[in-house]
C-alpha cells in the first residue's frame, strides 16, 4: 500500500513519515505535545525503490514563542551496494501545547554551531517569506 506498481515508494508515505519524525524533534526539544501546523517545503530530489533502506533525520532549526521550525531529511541506501542518495528535504513548523491543548511557550534554541546558525538564519528567512506571503494574500481578501 506504501508502493507503486513501478516499486517507488508514495510521496504521500514519505510526507506523512516526515511529519512523525519532526513531531518527534519536535516533542524532544519542548518536553510537550505538539501539532503540525505547517509544511513550508516538501523536496522529492530522487524516488526511494522498494526494498531501500529509508533513513529520516530531523533537527530543530529555529524556535519562536510557541512554534518551531524542524527540518527532516531523508536518504535512501542501496543495502548490497552501502550507496546512499539524498531524496527529500522538508521542513515543517510545529507548535507545542498545554495540557489544555493552548499553544505553549517553548525552550529557546542554542544555536551553537556554524551548522546550526546557518539552520536557523534560514528558517528565520524561510519564516519572513510565509508570513509576507500570508500578509499578502490577507491584505488582497480585504478589499473584495
Amino acid at each position: 500500500m506504501d508502493a507503486n506498481s513501478a516499486g517507488y515508494v508514495h510521496g504521500g508515505t514519505v510526507m506523512k513519515l516526515c511529519d512523525e519524525v519532526a513531531g518527534l524533534a519536535a516533542i524532544k526539544h519542548s518536553r510537550r505535545r505538539v501539532v503540525t501546523a505547517g509544511m513550508d517545503r516538501m523536496t522529492f530530489m530522487e524516488p526511494i525503490h522498494v526494498a531501500e533502506l529509508v533513513t529520516f533525520t530531523a533537527s530543530v532549526n529555529a524556535v519562536w514563542r510557541t512554534s518551531m521550525e524542524v527540518g527532516v531529511r531523508v536518504d535512501a541506501e542501496q543495502p548490497r551496494e552501502g550507496t546512499v542518495r539524498h531524496t527529500n528535504t522538508a521542513y515543517l513548523t510545529m507548535v507545542a501545547l498545554d495540557d489544555d491543548g493552548r499553544p505553549a511557550e517553548v525552550p529557546p534554541l542554542e544555536a551553537v554551531s556554524e551548522h546550526e546558525q546557518r539552520r536557523e538564519r534560514e528558517a528565520q528567512t524561510r519564516r519572513r517569506n510565509r508570513l509576507a506571503e500570508r500578509d499578502e494574500l490577507q491584505s488582497g481578501r480585504s478589499g473584495s
